[in-house]
Formats: C-alpha cells, sequence, structure tokens
C-alpha cells in the first residue's frame, strides 16, 4: 500500500463523505412506499421471531437491526446463513418473519436458504438495491434500499449503501415501537442493567437539584428575577410565596416574548409577567413518567413539588437522560410553562 506525505484538506474529503451519505439517505427516504408498509405490518404481527441475515457487511447491519429490534419490544436475532445452511434453519419456526439484508441481492450464501425459509412457513423480507435481483424474486416482500452511489472514492467498499441499510432497519425498529405502544416502563424491562434503564427506575427525587435552586419571590421585581435567572444556568426561575408554594416560573423563553413585544419593565413584579400554574412533577414520582410528561411537552426543565404544593427541587431533562451533572452556570433550557 503506497503511503504518501501530500497534505491534503481532510476535512473537507470527511465532509465530503458526509455530504454523499446524507445524498444516500435522502434518496432512499423518497424510495420508501408500500412494501416498507407491507414489512412493517408482517413485523408487528409477527407472533414469532424477526430472524435477520446477511453476509459480510450486510450481515454486520444486520446485527446490530436485530440488537435494536429486542431491546425495542420486537423478539430478533440473527441467523449467518452458511451456519443456516449447515442446521441451524432448525431455529426457524413457520410463524417467524425473516429479514435478509444484500445490497445487490446476488448474496449466493443468502439467496441459497430463501426457498427452505419459506418452504418452513416464514415470511421472507428482502432489503436490496435492486428490485429484480434474485432475492428480491425469492422473496414475499421486498424493500428498495438504493443510493446514488457510495462514498468509497473506487465505489466499492460498501459504505452509504450500508449506512441506508441501517437507517432503514432503525425505520422498521421506531415504527414498531410506536405500532406497538412501546414506552418508558417497557424500556426499563429490557435494560435493567443499563444505565438509563437503571435512572428511569429511580423517583424523581433521586435525580433532582435541591441546592442553590434559581427562585425569587412573586413581588420581586423583573430585574431580580432576571439576575437570578441569568445566574442559575437552567433557563427558568420559579416564583414562589413566603411559605416556598410554588406560584409560577419564568423561563428565557418569557423573557423573549416580553422584549419582542416591547414590555420589559425591569421594576415590574415579577407575578405579573410570569407562568401561572406551571407544569410541575411531584415529589416521589417515578423519573420514567417525568421524562414522559417533559418529552410530550417538549421542556428541558421541570420543577418538581411536594404534597401541599411547596417547592421542593428541579430537575432538568439531562438528569433524566444520565448525560452528567448540570451545573448552574450559564447554561440555558426551555422551561415547564
Amino acid at each position: 500500500m503506497a503511503c504518501t506525505s501530500e497534505r491534503k484538506d481532510w476535512l473537507a474529503l470527511a465532509r465530503e463523505v458526509l455530504d454523499i451519505e446524507v445524498q444516500g439517505l435522502e434518496a432512499v427516504r423518497d424510495q420508501l412506499d408500500g412494501p416498507f408498509i407491507e414489512a412493517l405490518t408482517a413485523m408487528a404481527r409477527c407472533t414469532g421471531r424477526v430472524v435477520i441475515t446477511g453476509l459480510g457487511k450486510s450481515g454486520l447491519v444486520g446485527r446490530k437491526i436485530a440488537a435494536t429490534l429486542s431491546s425495542t419490544g420486537t423478539p430478533s436475532f440473527f441467523l449467518h446463513p452458511v451456519e443456516g445452511a449447515h442446521g441451524d434453519l432448525g431455529m426457524i419456526r413457520d410463524e417467524d418473519v425473516v429479514l435478509a439484508l444484500s445490497n445487490s441481492g446476488a448474496t449466493d450464501e443468502v439467496n441459497a436458504i430463501l426457498p427452505t425459509l419459506r418452504s418452513l412457513g416464514a415470511t421472507v423480507i428482502a432489503m436490496t438495491s435492486n428490485p429484480a435481483s434474485p432475492m428480491a424474486v425469492l422473496s414475499d416482500i421486498h424493500i428498495q434500499v438504493r443510493v446514488p452511489r457510495e462514498a468509497c472514492p473506487m465505489g466499492l467498499a460498501p459504505t452509504s449503501s450500508t449506512t441506508a441499510q441501517l437507517a432503514v432497519g432503525d425505520a422498521l425498529a421506531v415504527c414498531l415501537m410506536e405500532w406497538k405502544s412501546f414506552g418508558k416502563d417497557d424500556f426499563k424491562r429490557f435494560h435493567p442493567g443499563g444505565s438509563l434503564g437503571q435512572r428511569l427506575a429511580t423517583c424523581v427525587d433521586q435525580l433532582m437539584h435541591t441546592d442553590g435552586l434559581p427562585v425569587v419571590r412573586e413581588d420581586a421585581p423583573l430585574r431580580d428575577a432576571l439576575a437570578t435567572l441569568n445566574g442559575g444556568g437552567l433557563g427558568l426561575v420559579a416564583v414562589v410565596d413566603p411559605a416556598t408554594l410554588l406560584k409560577g416560573v419564568l423561563t428565557d423563553g418569557d423573557v423573549r416574548r416580553l422584549v419582542c413585544a416591547g414590555e420589559l419593565d425591569m421594576d415590574r413584579p415579577v407575578r405579573e409577567v410570569m407562568t401561572v400554574s406551571p407544569r410541575r412533577a411531584a415529589a416521589g414520582e417515578s423519573s420514567a413518567r417525568v421524562l414522559d410528561l417533559m418529552e410530550r411537552s417538549q421542556i428541558t426543565v421541570l420543577p418538581v413539588v411536594r404534597d401541599d404544593g411547596r417547592l421542593a427541587g428541579m430537575v432538568h431533562l439531562h438528569d433524566l437522560l444520565g448525560k452528567g451533572e448540570l451545573t448552574f452556570a450559564g447554561g440555558n433550557g426551555g422551561g415547564a410553562g
């Protein structure tokens, strides 16, 4: 292999590769049609397992698709086509669905087992770039995944094509999650050892912030509230009464709206401009339920209150997702309005 010391613009080349792969994904997105729905329906109604098979790079992609399906509520495993031809087809049942991957659709080792898979009663879905390929013809359903070109400068190494296979596999997995109403509690059951599963199994009290909270009284001037908002780093200030009952919140978004409306009076009491009765979490509530509320409401910071309505703490979306400790210094977030 020749080695060159010639200086190149490696960032430009890297960006070109990504541009080619993006173009490939856009092309595949536009190709999705009825067969994708047929494949999705077959997988959703499958009472057995979804079996993924493929060889080489497509096989590696297949292993990842199988892992994603299994972790999101669709029982799945990877079947190596060569091992399948030497006895492992005995694992297949007539209630199974098989997803076969090959860019060309001409992979002999995979095509050799497809007639037997169908004779066993399994539904076979092919994912290839060529609807006239042997694999497409041998299958019950064919999903076309064709990219304009590979990112490899010689057009030989699977790059854009395998990225597209992986992305369509993700699309199937996400659609299946929605079809089956797979939620946070289900995710926890399948991920008991994962950090996210462990975090979602806790109650919000264990993850919320309680010290140095950005809080002001109802009668505080907007000037003081903005100083607290700026120093708090959460993008939200909780507004409380003397008994620390949560009365409202002031968020970055509230301030932007005041500025745009020309109503930013720094001496105005914060109670006149705050969001009243904001969304909130209850102390003792499960982190999974709180995460679901924040995602549905598209908010990143939520006050947590006790049974009597007094402020107990604040929780940030990153706390629930385990993306590192959040410090109250200079961050921004969407509030609970």
